[in-house]
């Protein structure tokens, strides 16, 4: 999909990015100037909010029917294609913020999602764009992606959901075959999480929300690797790692994210929930064992290490055994529980690659893999995603009103030992 401009008669010349020829204008000096100037700035701001897209439809060829995500991407409704009669998902894309033109984000998760065609990954139709009532928003854009009924972590909210292990098996096969076609196109995901994995109607798991994700290079020989930002993935779901600040990741982030999936799986809640990155690394800590550099050796090349592993209360706390075992004791196959044990390993270089991890023997023992976890979710009425069930970000969505009207609990102390946090481990 392409992003082209009609030549209409109009001169598009003054879109183009300057050549060795070009001249640049002088600044007005006078008031017959300055108001030339305004005037050319109008006209080229009424042609952009008239323009109409020769390659893209308009939104109305579709019928909004519900809200089913909200966050700080935008919001994603539930439409239906007037023509097909199709159910299609619509993400808008946020521009009120943008001064440059198209976001970047936006335009990587179209070119990515062009050439991520993949059983395991949700699909992009096209982009569809309207005109908008606020004079704010000149034009909006919207991605159009196949519709899929549920999203895992609205799933797993339904206690009266039955998941076996045989369902939990072959999700993970799913998911992890999705990563690796993403991770073979060397495409980082950077929000692997719950909410961003989808099922389809015919039991078909789907990674999606690729808004974060992005390229990455293979370091040239004697040459530094690339630096990313640091801020990327949900809290809950962030890699120890990125909490010391390390912007030399790869694509062992993601890797961790499907950890905290799959324990997420059994538990039926994320099993790490802190409230701040400080005392995400101290949940961490608390589960997976301390973080030194007998089980990490590179944890000390970290840039916020020293800071964190000298302050008062350090959220690096030593001393702590490693009792992710007991803390799942609903996980009875060992082959499984082994598979979680590497994903979730606090040295990104132990963890196996999404290549590795599919290849890995619980998938080939009994009971096997199916193709679809369609008999899970067969019975289901109505759609379970995490926006509208309340859950996660979304959990006190509809509770404001009745907690700004109950007594207000008193404060806890700013200053807490490391271990007594307000944060949840499941």
């Amino acid at each position: 999909m392409s992003f082209h401009s009609s030549n209409s008669g109009r001169n598009l010349n003054a879109f183009a990015g300057p050549s060795s020829s070009t001249s640049f204008p002088t600044p007005p000096s006078t008031d017959v100037d300055l108001m030339n100037t305004q005037k050319t700035i109008r006209d080229i701001q009424q042609y952009l909010e008239t323009y109409e897209y020769p390659f893209i439809k308009d939104i109305s060829c579709y019928e909004k029917l519900n809200k089913i995500g909200q966050g700080t991407f935008g919001e994603v409704f539930k439409a239906m294609c007037k023509r097909t009669k199709k159910m299609v998902a619509l993400k808008k894309i946020l521009m009120e913020n943008e001064k440059e033109g198209f976001p970047i984000t936006a335009l990587r998760e179209v070119k990515m999602l062009q050439q991520l065609k993949h059983p395991n990954i949700t699909d992009l139709i096209e982009v569809c764009t309207s005109k908008s009532n606020t004079s704010k928003d000149k034009t909006l854009f919207y991605l159009v992606f196949a519709f899929c009924e549920h999203d895992l972590a609205g799933l797993l909210s339904n206690r009266n959901l039955k998941i076996q292990p045989v369902h939990i098996k072959t999700m993970m096969q799913h998911l992890l075959s999705g990563l690796c076609k993403l991770h073979r196109s060397k495409i980082l995901h950077r929000d692997m999480k719950s909410a961003n994995v989808l099922l389809s109607k015919e039991g078909v798991l789907k990674l999606a929300d690729f808004g974060l994700a992005r390229p990455f290079l293979q370091p040239l020989k004697d040459q530094p690797a690339p630096l990313y930002t640091n801020r990327v993935v949900t809290l809950w779901y962030r890699p120890p790692e990125l909490l010391l600040g390390d912007r030399q990741y790869n694509t062992k982030i993601d890797v961790w994210g499907a950890g905290c999936i799959m324990a997420e799986m059994w538990v039926r809640t994320p099993i790490m929930q802190g409230e701040s990155e400080q005392k995400q690394l101290i949940l961490i800590s608390t589960l997976c064992g301390s973080i030194n550099k007998e089980v990490w050796p590179k944890c000390e090349t970290m840039p916020l290490w020293r800071n964190m592993a000298t302050e008062t209360n350090s959220c690096l706390p030593q001393g702590k055994p490693r009792i992710l075992k007991n803390k799942l004791p609903m996980i009875k196959d060992d082959d499984g529980f082994n598979l979680l044990d590497l994903l979730l390993s606090i040295d990104p270089d132990k963890r196996p690659t999404a290549e590795d991890a599919i290849d890995n023997k619980w998938f080939y023992m009994k009971p096997e893999c199916k193709e679809n976890v369609y008999d899970l979710i067969e019975n289901l009425k109505t759609s379970q995603f995490e926006f509208t069930v309340g859950r996660g970000v979304h959990a006190n969505r509809n509770r404001q009103q009745q907690q700004n009207n109950r007594p207000q609990p008193m404060p806890r102390p700013a200053n807490l030992p490391a271990g007594q946090l307000r944060d949840i481990v499941w």
